[in-house]
C-alpha cells in the first residue's frame, strides 16, 4: 500500500499465483506485461451447445446449454464459444478499474475472448467467455496465455465499490453461469 499525495491510500493489486512476462518457447505468453497481465486459463471448460436449449435467456439460463471439459485443450466448434476460469486470482483495489482484452496470438485465428470489467474491489477468479467466430474447430490451450487485464488508476478511490453493492459475481467458485437477483 502507498499514500497519494491528498492522503489517500493506494493499495496493490493482488495477483496469485502472478508469474512473471518470461520468455516460455512453445507457450502462448502469460503473466505481467507492461501495463497489465496476461491471464491463463485453467483445465476446466464448458463447451456452448445448442442440443438441449432452443433460447440462451440470462434470467432463466438452462446449465443443460453447456457441455463440461476437463483437459489440456479444449476445442470449441464453429460460430460458438466457452466458459473457462482463469488460473488467477485477483483482488482489485478500490482506485482501479481492470479491462480484459484478448491476445492476438488467438485473435489472429478468429477467437475473441469477452470479460466484462473487473469493477473496484472486486476479487475472484475470472469467468472468461471465449467465442470462435471462425467456420472452423478452435483449439484453446490450458495454463497458457488467453488474455490480457489492464489496469487503469483512477486519481481517488470510487463512491461505491462493486464490493459496495454487493455484486453478484463477487469471489465467484469455480466457473460461474450468468444468472440474475431476485
Amino acid at each position: 500500500m502507498g499514500i497519494l499525495s491528498d492522503g489517500q491510500i493506494r493499495s496493490s493489486i493482488v495477483i496469485e499465483p502472478k508469474a512473471e512476462g518470461v520468455h516460455r518457447p512453445g507457450l502462448v505468453s502469460y503473466g505481467v506485461t507492461s501495463y497489465g497481465y496476461d491471464v491463463r486459463v485453467g483445465r476446466k471448460f464448458k463447451v456452448f451447445t445448442n442440443i438441449f436449449s432452443p433460447v440462451v435467456d440470462p434470467k432463466k439460463f438452462d446449465p443443460h446449454s453447456f457441455v463440461d471439459i476437463e483437459g489440456d485443450h479444449c476445442v470449441i466448434p464453429p460460430n460458438s464459444f466457452a466458459l473457462a476460469e482463469t488460473v488467477e486470482y485477483f483482488e482489485i483495489p478500490r482506485d482501479v478499474l481492470a479491462i480484459c482484452v484478448g491476445k492476438s496470438t488467438y485473435a489472429r485465428c478468429g477467437i475473441i475472448v469477452n470479460v466484462t470489467p473487473l469493477e473496484p474491489e472486486w476479487k475472484g477468479r475470472i469467468t472468461i467467455e471465449i467465442s470462435n467466430t471462425a467456420p472452423l474447430p478452435a483449439k484453446i490451450y490450458a495454463n497458457e496465455g488467453i488474455a490480457q487485464i489492464l489496469f487503469l488508476r483512477a486519481e481517488r478511490v470510487c463512491e461505491v465499490s462493486y464490493a459496495d453493492k454487493g455484486g453478484k459475481y463477487q469471489d465467484q467458485k469455480g466457473l460461474t453461469l450468468p444468472f440474475v437477483k431476485g
